[in-house]
């Protein structure tokens, strides 16, 4: 299939879950962990999402954060974050996302951000170029880590929360010394949207899971800039990192990351990676 054919039908997805966002009051957090929650607008929007896609594409599948997998595992999936930045829409602060993301046999090919409270779409078709409220947008070119702007995923929350934050804390010292500044915005689908936009040159994220990163990953690759983990290997959904970099600046980001890898090493006897 296509995947342009189902643009259409990812933005009426989108127009359905942004509205929701909009009208719906999230109510008290819904706990899922350790400083982590959900509200009755994440599920409000996972269900009338998947309720729509099964409808008009039953043939594909469909994994959402809230819920999990629909169906027996396809060739093509739906993957969806109804909001991305929950704690940030919880105290009011705009800069949340619904992340809509197609998945052909582990490669993302088509991906719809909105920015509800923003008034910003941003979407990408595989080989077709990234686009923000219909106008095409493109990567930064900036070529120096004193001129970048970074953005930093969330430190980790839960189990084993302080070993994981150890290297996020190596990371954020070295772009401290490093960048012309440091950013953490609190939604991935904000970060890589962004990115694809110009506005970040690059975004890190020790973390991924195919609902956050499915749709943001082919929006930054169709705007120009490189998506890889934290070693330098193409990014894959089976990953444990996201790194989206404008093209200039790749080699000295993985070098970065790579000194603060070492640095941490030095201090830890064992260290376990996974790259």
């Amino acid at each position: 299939m296509n995947p342009s054919s189902l643009l259409t039908t990812a933005h009426e997805a989108m127009n359905i879950a942004a509205e929701l966002v909009r009208r719906t009051t999230p109510g008290s957090p819904i706990a899922k962990g350790d400083r982590d929650m959900a509200t009755a607008v994440d599920f409000a929007v996972e269900h009338a999402v998947r309720n729509y896609l099964r409808e008009t594409t039953p043939d594909i599948g469909f994994l959402g954060e809230e819920e999990g997998a629909a169906g027996a595992p396809r060739e093509l999936i739906w993957t969806l974050d109804p909001v991305d930045g929950t704690a940030n829409l919880l105290h009011g602060l705009p800069l949340c996302a619904i992340s809509l993301g197609l998945v052909e046999r582990g490669r993302p090919v088509l991906g719809v951000i909105e920015h509800p409270f923003l008034g910003a779409r941003y979407w990408a078709v595989e080989g077709q170029g990234a686009f923000a409220n219909g106008h095409r947008i493109q990567a930064s070119r900036t070529a120096s880590l004193r001129e970048a702007i970074v953005s930093l995923g969330d430190y980790a929350v839960g189990t084993d929360a302080e070993r994981k934050n150890q290297l996020r804390l190596a990371v954020t010292k070295h772009l401290a010394a490093a960048v012309l500044r440091v950013r953490m915005l609190g939604a991935a689908a904000v970060d890589l949207a962004w990115l694809a936009q110009g506005r970040l040159d690059a975004s890190i994220t020790l973390s991924n899971k195919p609902w956050d990163f499915a749709a943001g990953v082919v929006l930054a690759r169709e705007a120009g800039a490189h998506v890889v983990a934290r070693d330098g290997s193409p990014h894959t959904l089976d990953s444990a990192s996201v790194v989206a970099v404008a093209a200039p600046l790749v080699g000295d980001i993985l070098d970065l990351l790579r000194q603060a890898e070492a640095e941490l090493a030095t201090q830890e006897p064992v260290a376990t990676k996974r790259l």
